[in-house]
């Protein structure tokens, strides 16, 4: 019992550091102090930490690939020209370039992942807004935030928590994950846009843009870098089609766009290398050892139990509920480790397609409530530092409830019933 008490407190102090981050400490120190606490105090072996670790790798080697595209498309400034697209198309309205950049937004998160949205695209939009010479570029980063999570159940490869949901070989083939989730997806993009927009109208209907926008050149190495980007997506897409895992083509396919364009430049591949958020990485490794000890304690059996009764007797609830109970409960311990506890669960139990998709919807657009759901809203925050930003968490909590509860719901409903 003791050795339970202490599990649970470590992985719940564990999950406190990575959302509070005390003394200003990055969030992959708490989860690797939390991993290395477990495993001193013998709370589970270091063969058992290591199966956790390595229950990762295909995680690992996605988030890898990604961030290398996505910091060659920003040092490339493909990124940059696309925002200064959009911010030229805008034609001096507001409201058309909030649009604009939200549409944006759909297409990096669908095609590049989540956090490409919340890593590439966010100082992509500040560049532009500042171009624009925007008042408030707030509302228009905030759509980074909310899409990067509202738009990353659109394919396997829009978030890298939807290859925790259906590991262990259970991916959906690409048809069946289509024909499963382009509503609900359609839903929770348009609710997200139309609660976010409906936030932000005061602000925009305030602010005013330059209609004189520099149009930003596009280079022959961001030329190549946009390719790399169009090919990685549809080598992803066929992979997943076929029912492969997206790591190792998504690992591949970073490192052999990233060799080209070296090559071609004549560059060193050290600045690129060192402008990849390598921390992230630490990060989902020691959550994995986290939730592996926790495993240990029987909560994965557990919760997988309940979801074979309800399953049983009442799925249209079980589904609905399983649903909103992840949804809230990411926000508690950030949305990896709450994916990585139902994806066991979800495993285990055998559950209907509904009830695992109704998990997933609650993982990927749950986090949209508050800023340390999810690891792209982390990584947005971060960039937001970068650039001197700071919004506050009951700033962002009090936007989160309006525009992420009834996209949820929505979503929800409409996968129940088509």
């Amino acid at each position: 019992m003791q050795a339970l008490t202490m599990t649970w407190t470590i992985a719940g102090l564990t999950a406190l550091g990575v959302i509070t981050r005390p003394f200003g400490w990055p969030e992959a120190i708490w989860a690797v102090l939390g991993a290395v606490l477990l495993v001193a105090l013998g709370l589970i072996g270091v063969s058992d930490a290591w199966l956790g670790v390595s229950k990762g790798l295909d995680v690992y080697l996605f988030l890898i690939g990604m961030m290398l595209l996505s910091e060659l498309a920003r040092r490339e400034g493909l990124f940059d020209w696309l925002a200064s697209v959009a911010t030229a198309h805008a034609k001096g309205s507001p409201r058309r370039l909030f649009a604009l950049i939200f549409g944006v937004g759909i297409v990096v998160t669908a095609f590049l992942s989540n956090d490409a949205t919340a890593v590439v695209l966010t100082p992509a939009v500040y560049a532009a807004c500042r171009a624009a010479r925007v008042r408030d570029p707030m509302p228009y980063l905030l759509i980074c935030a909310f899409i990067a999570n509202a738009a990353s159940f659109v394919l396997p490869i829009s978030n890298p928590a939807n290859l925790v949901i259906f590991g262990g070989g259970e991916m959906p083939p690409l048809g069946h994950w289509l024909s499963t989730f382009t509503l609900p997806s359609i839903v929770a993009i348009a609710a997200t846009f139309a609660a976010l927009y409906l936030t932000q109208r005061q602000a925009l209907a305030a602010d005013t843009i330059s209609r004189e926008v520099e149009q930003m050149p596009l280079s022959h190495s961001a030329r190549l870098a946009g390719a790399g980007l169009v090919l990685t997506a549809l080598l992803l897409l066929v992979a997943s089609a076929l029912d492969l895992d997206l790591g190792l083509p998504t690992f591949l396919a970073g490192g052999l766009t990233t060799a080209i364009i070296m090559a071609v430049t004549r560059q060193s591949p050290v600045a690129t290398l060192k402008g990849v958020s390598w921390s992230v990485l630490p990060l989902v490794a020691g959550l994995f050892v986290v939730v592996e000890a926790l495993n240990g304690t029987g909560l994965a059996d557990t919760l997988a139990r309940w979801l074979s009764s309800g399953a049983e007797s009442h799925p249209a609830q079980t589904a609905a509920l399983a649903g909103t109970v992840v949804a809230f409960v990411s926000n508690l311990v950030n949305n990896l480790p709450a994916g990585l506890v139902a994806g066991s669960a979800v495993q285990a139990a055998h559950v209907p397609d509904k009830i695992a998709a109704a998990v997933l919807i609650g993982v990927d657009l749950g986090p949209n409530l508050s800023v340390t759901g999810s690891l792209a809203t982390i990584l947005w925050l971060s960039a937001l530092r970068r650039e001197g930003l700071q919004i506050g968490v009951f700033a962002f909590l009090k936007l989160g409830v309006v525009v992420m509860i009834p996209a949820l719901a929505l979503s929800l409903a409409v996968l129940a019933v088509q």
